[in-house]
């Protein structure tokens, strides 16, 4: 099984990812990483050298090299489903799972690495809530076309966990939490 995790930056995709795949007992792959490997440079770096367009192709091959994986927990890049056709793609080679983090929570948690993030990079602080409302605003038609939608309210809460007890239980509903 091919799992794909989506969602807005500083959703926590990589963290419940590893933790997910941890107790699946199959491997966490982050795309990013599998980008950053395949070019030699930093997500930011190619940002700035290539443009945005160009990283989005990279990244673009970079999932659908994932089809040679039988099973994973892959956890994608924010806007690899607002892409070409990634979203439908990922619903037809695994399982989508949209993590939806309450905006509060985002800001909490992108406030102290926006600077390591290339699409906020550039962003002035005291507008960081503005432009993360406005980006969620503008993605989230391709992420609500994930299979499932977890609602996260407040850090803490074992994603990981409440994902694998559904699977292993093989209730997986549309929307939970």
């Amino acid at each position: 099984m091919r799992i794909y995790l989506i969602g807005f930056m500083g959703s926590g995709k990589s963290h419940t990812g590893k933790l997910l795949a941890a107790k699946l007992g199959i491997p966490a792959i982050d795309l990013d990483e599998q980008i950053e490997m395949r070019a030699g440079k930093t997500i930011s770096d190619l940002f700035q050298t290539l443009g945005e367009d160009r990283f989005r192709a990279l990244e673009q091959q970079a999932l659908h090299a994932t089809s040679q994986l039988e099973h994973a927990v892959i956890s994608c890049g924010g806007g690899t489903p607002c892409f070409f056709d990634n979203m439908q793609w990922m619903n037809d080679h695994g399982l989508t799972i949209y993590l939806h983090t309450k905006e509060t929570l985002l800001l909490e948690r992108l406030e102290k690495e926006s600077a390591m993030r290339p699409i906020l990079a550039q962003t002035n602080p005291l507008s960081l809530a503005e432009h993360i409302h406005q980006l969620l605003e503008k993605r989230l038609t391709w992420y609500l076309q994930a299979q499932i939608v977890y609602h996260q309210h407040q850090n803490g809460e074992d994603v990981a966990g409440f994902l694998y007890q559904c699977m292993l239980n093989r209730q997986i509903p549309t929307i939970l939490a």
